[in-house]
């Protein structure tokens, strides 16, 4: 498997997505359960915002977790004080582990960012055991990230060559109504349900939004292929959009993801 996440380092991913997925994770340990004594697999765990929660959220018997990104396994493992967790380096569509080893398998804002999420879902399916359940989230990008839709709506009006940037940020797979529950049942998975979840992002200023923006993911990839006047352009755009026409500082916007999840049927 291959990813289409383009890392920039676990600090810059931090101050990019992990203060929100920080936010969601309790939402969405919530929707999915959680009991005392489960084993507990997060697949995609990045820097640990949901494996650290599960482990807080319940007294669970353990917890695994997996991202494909070294740099994210490294900062994890160095901020674990948890006997309980074990990170490790691994990949979503190749789970490295046994048949219905597990009670459930959670994934987090990765399924968007997999190759093959099917395969994925599938692997999630495979190792909890009858009974237990396998749940995911991912963001409503197109529709519910208003601060996403902001920059890219901003620089495609202005440079042609960021429309395909900006289609392929805005229509992943799984992001879409229905997207994740079809998957789930596909592989099998029965009594699925999906809803959405909601949070706010909240900026002190306009450089608290654009300096993780230019430095993380396909936002930075695509500001990288600008001539450095164009990329000052694109800056001074996008902050006179943030502005709308007042003084710096803060601003809110609502931010939307999608969950689903699912039962694996009795043998």
């Amino acid at each position: 498997m291959s990813s289409k996440f383009i890392p920039r380092g676990a600090d810059k991913y931090d101050s990019f997505m992990g203060r929100w997925s920080r936010r969601l994770a309790p939402l969405f340990i919530d929707f999915a359960g959680l009991a005392a004594g489960d084993r507990v697999l997060d697949v995609g765990c990045g820097t640990g915002s949901l494996t650290f929660a599960l482990a807080k959220h319940a007294n669970v018997a353990s917890v695994e977790a997996i991202d494909y990104e070294q740099q994210f396994v490294d900062a994890a493992r160095e901020r674990n004080t948890d006997p309980r967790i074990n990170i490790q380096r691994g990949d979503a569509c190749q789970l490295e582990f046994y048949d219905g080893q597990f009670d459930r398998a959670l994934s987090m804002l990765v399924l968007h960012f997999v190759t093959d999420p099917e395969r994925a879902v599938f692997e999630m399916r495979r190792v909890v055991r009858p009974g237990g359940v396998v749940a995911a989230t991912v963001w409503d990008n197109f529709g519910g990230q208003p601060a996403t839709r902001m920059f890219w709506d901003t620089v495609a009006a202005i440079d042609p060559s960021a429309i395909n940037w900006r289609s392929s940020s805005l229509m992943r797979a799984t992001t879409r109504p229905g997207e994740l529950a079809g998957i789930f049942k596909k592989v099998g998975l029965i009594d699925v349900m999906e809803t959405t979840l909601c949070i706010q992002m909240g900026f002190a200023n306009f450089d608290d939004y654009w300096i993780p923006v230019a430095g993380q993911g396909r936002h930075a990839g695509y500001l990288e292929t600008l001539p450095e006047a164009l990329r000052l352009r694109m800056m001074d755009a996008v902050k006179a959009a943030y502005l709308c026409g007042k003084a710096d500082g803060p601003r809110s916007f609502v931010n939307l993801a999608w969950a689903a999840r699912g039962t694996v049927p009795a043998a």
